[in-house]
């Protein structure tokens, strides 16, 4: 497979700060370019960064040097030096196969192959959606290995169609190597909206355009539970992009549900999923698009209730920067979503924000709905499927509590 021209690649010796050299031993992914002391050439995107001991001169690790990037270093090999080509791929590839078989079945064909760090690959995501696998970089430190990498993920799926991805940042200058986003690289793409299956539940994906590589796979066994909890209820779901809570609240046998995003396309997309599933009464299904904080505190002003409440916003705290205002968003929507909670009844909440620790995020909303005199207790949490797996501390950015009302 040739998708752009071969480029050339060269060594480069690394030696690093003593606090740095510490999380390097450690196995941590990410070196920064300021805790690099000496460097023995300028590194283009791609070239293989070798560090050695600041004492001793020994290998410690190797990774693919970003010049673009503060994270100047991605590391894929530790301890034991290697030569980075298409066996270590190949291994690497087959690992994190391996870790996804209890998935597979005829009931769920959707699923995350290859989760960037935490799968020894940084900045690379596989995504595969019945038969088509969706492969997304977000570095052009993958330009000189994007032709065996494509190929030996193409072979591990045995998909029939590829289609590749690139992140906003990296699009001008893959496409200056002949690569654009969205661009089918194996196989035919027959419809860019993909139908695939959940628990035995029908979702669409547009793998061309839409967010990320098409859907959010990693609130999957959340979904599932959801469709558990539902029967009989009254649910909101809010920030409901495609509809995934929804649909599996309906499928639950919810009385009703109300799907709210800002988005009126992701509420288009909600409603088509919903009319996938034929055993599904869309009648019990209402939409509402408006920003979530209006729509909340609307809610609250016409005292509605809901028995079931689940409330999955997009990251709040994108940089260090944000986490302050990051938790007064949290609070605040869990303050909206205990208002809106029935006696008796759930409240579910998620973050996705890296920057915010799971334990941070359950104690938060602990605190906050306390404040409403109401019994409450977390019942239940969980953090990533086991397609998400997390090898490092700044890997895991899911979590979800489910917070029972006792009224």
């Amino acid at each position: 497979m040739n998708l752009i021209s071969p480029i050339k690649t060269k060594r480069i010796a690394v030696k690093l700060k003593p606090s740095a050299e510490r999380m390097t031993k450690k196995g941590h992914p990410w070196v920064f370019s300021d805790s690099i002391i000496k460097q023995n050439a300028k590194g283009n995107y791609g070239d293989l960064a070798i560090v050695f001991d600041s004492r001793t001169n020994k290998f410690l690790s190797c990774g693919l040097f970003d010049p673009g990037s503060p994270i100047r270093i991605k590391m894929l090999q530790f301890h034991e030096p290697k030569e980075i080509n298409q066996d270590w791929f190949s291994e690497k590839i087959a690992k994190a196969k391996g870790l996804r078989k209890p998935l597979l079945s005829p009931e769920t064909t959707s699923y995350r192959l290859i989760f960037g760090e935490n799968d020894g690959l940084p900045g690379v995501i596989a995504d595969v959606y019945d038969d088509v696998m969706v492969l997304k970089l977000y570095s052009l430190i993958w330009a000189p290995y994007m032709n065996v990498l494509a190929l030996l993920l193409i072979e591990a799926r045995s998909c029939s169609t590829a289609v590749l991805r690139l992140s906003r940042n990296s699009q001008t200058a893959y496409q200056k190597l002949g690569v654009i986003d969205g661009q089918v690289i194996h196989g035919v793409l027959e419809r860019e909206v993909v139908q695939f299956k959940e628990h035995a539940l029908h979702f669409e994906a547009n793998v061309v355009k839409g967010h990320k590589t098409g859907f959010f796979l990693d609130h999957r066994h959340n979904r599932k539970r959801i469709g558990e909890l539902a029967n009989n209820k009254h649910v909101l779901d809010v920030f409901c992009y495609a509809g995934g809570f929804s649909v599996h609240a309906l499928n639950g046998g919810a009385r009703s549900v109300t799907s709210v995003d800002i988005s009126a396309h992701a509420i288009a997309m909600a409603k088509r999923n919903v009319a996938l599933n034929s055993t599904i009464a869309s009648a019990r299904h209402h939409v509402i698009v408006s920003d979530a904080f209006d729509c909340l505190n609307d809610l609250v002003k016409n005292k509605k209730k809901y028995d079931l409440v689940i409330i999955d916003p997009p990251s709040f705290a994108k940089s260090k920067n944000e986490i302050k205002k990051a938790l007064i968003h949290y609070d605040k929507l869990a303050e909206l979503g205990e208002r809106l909670t029935s006696k008796n009844g759930m409240l579910v909440l998620a973050s996705c924000s890296s920057r915010i620790i799971a334990t941070d995020f359950f104690s938060s909303n602990m605190r906050v709905l306390r404040l409403s005199g109401r019994f409450v207790e977390m019942v239940d949490s969980s953090l990533h499927d086991i397609d998400h797996p997390i090898a490092f501390e700044e890997g895991a950015y899911l979590k979800c509590g489910y917070y029972q009302f006792f009224d």
